[in-house]
C-alpha cells in the first residue's frame, strides 16, 4: 500500500511504515475473508442444503452453536471491524482513502444495527415486541440476507481501495 506517491514516501522510515501498513491490511483482509466464508457457508446450508435457519450456523456454528446466537460476539466482530477500518485509514490517501472511508461509514451503520440487537438481547425487550431481537432493516429484509448485504456493501469499497492502492504500488515499484 502506498502512503504517498511523492518521492519522500520512498525514505527508509516511510518504506518501513508502508510495509507495516500493507501487512496490517493483509491480516485484516484475511479476517474479512474468513468472516465471509462463515456467511457463505451459512447461506449454502440454508439455500443449497435446505437446512432450517436455526441449524445453519456456518462452519464455527457447527462446533460452537452458541456463537450464532451470541449478540455479544456479533457486536464484538462489528466493533473490531469498525476499529480496524478506522485505524488503517491513515495509510491511505486520495481516492483510496475515500473508498476506505466509505467502507468505514457503511460499517458504522452495520455496527449500530448490531448495537440495537445487543441492547435488546441484554434488556430482554425486542423492537416491535417480537420474539427475537430485530435490527432496523431486519423489519424489511430477513437477517441472513441482510447480513450478506451488509457484508457486501462494506467489503466492496475495501476491495476497491486495496485494488487502487495495489495498482499504485505496482506503478511505483515496477
Amino acid at each position: 500500500m502506498v502512503i504517498s506517491t511523492a518521492p519522500a514516501a520512498l525514505s527508509p522510515e516511510n518504506t518501513k511504515r508502508t510495509s507495516r501498513h500493507a501487512l496490517y491490511v493483509k491480516v485484516f483482509a484475511l479476517i474479512v475473508v474468513l468472516h465471509w466464508a462463515e456467511h457463505l457457508v451459512q447461506a449454502a446450508q440454508i439455500y443449497l442444503l435446505g437446512w432450517p435457519i436455526a441449524d445453519a450456523g456456518g462452519i464455527l456454528g457447527l462446533w460452537f452453536p452458541w456463537l450464532i446466537t451470541s449478540e455479544l460476539m456479533h457486536y464484538g466482530y462489528a466493533i473490531v471491524m469498525l476499529i480496524a477500518l478506522w485505524c488503517l485509514r491513515n495509510g491511505f490517501e486520495g481516492r483510496v482513502r475515500q473508498w476506505w472511508m466509505l467502507s468505514f461509514a457503511l460499517q458504522f451503520w452495520h455496527h449500530i444495527e448490531h448495537l440495537f440487537l445487543l441492547i435488546q438481547a441484554t434488556i430482554g425487550t425486542n423492537l416491535g415486541g417480537g420474539p427475537i431481537p430485530m435490527s432496523i432493516l431486519q423489519f424489511f429484509v430477513p437477517r441472513v440476507e441482510l447480513h450478506l448485504f451488509y457484508n457486501t456493501i462494506v467489503t466492496i469499497p475495501m476491495i476497491v481501495a486495496m485494488a487502487i492502492a495495489s495498482k499504485n504500488v505496482s506503478h511505483h515499484t515496477g
